[in-house]
């Protein structure tokens, strides 16, 4: 699939899966989009931990009380971020930057692929979630899962919302400028 079809095909999906593994080699390859993307500093510092063993898969799916997706996951891919982020730059840390970049690549790959998956974060960040999923997937203190993405075949048609047009929300030398 063309860079700026999949681009365009990518969108946030909550519905079902098929009941079919996602091949170890596409995780890999949707995990090295994740590390080929850039990163403040080049310093790198989102890290992965990729899920497909079906019990775990089973554990973690049976979190999420509402996302169809989430429960129906034929793997997840865990990123990795730091507690407590280090200056690379003025006293400033990119991590979530790098992250959130890391991810839209990997969401880019997954639809390349003909896979789907939806950003899951906020989710995370209530009643200890990230934090007892990070304890079965054995992360070491000092780190936290930031963002999680499930994956797998969609078994449901999904419309993807209009996006506003260019006009409303890009414009050249000046914010706003008619021409």
């Amino acid at each position: 699939m063309d860079l700026f079809e999949a681009i365009k095909k990518r969108h946030s999906y909550r519905g079902g899966f098929e009941n079919k593994p996602v091949p170890r080699d596409h995780l890999r390859q949707i995990v090295q989009a994740g590390l080929d993307a850039p990163s403040g500093c080049n310093v790198q510092t989102t890290r992965f931990i990729i899920v497909d063993d079906a019990d775990l898969v089973q554990t973690i799916a049976g979190m999420h009380e509402k996302n169809k997706a989430f429960q129906q996951a034929q793997a997840f891919i865990a990123c990795i971020v730091d507690e407590q982020p280090k200056a690379v730059y003025q006293e400033m840390s990119f991590q979530v930057e790098d992250c959130a970049a890391a991810v839209e690549n990997m969401l880019l790959a997954i639809t390349a692929l003909g896979y789907a998956s939806v950003w899951v974060d906020g989710w995370l960040r209530v009643d200890g979630r990230a934090e007892a999923i990070g304890q079965r997937l054995n992360l070491p203190a000092g780190k936290r899962i930031r963002v999680l993405l499930p994956v797998g075949i969609p078994s449901e048609a999904y419309k993807q919302p209009a996006k506003m047009p260019f006009e409303q929300r890009a414009w050249f030398n000046q914010y706003g400028a008619d021409k």
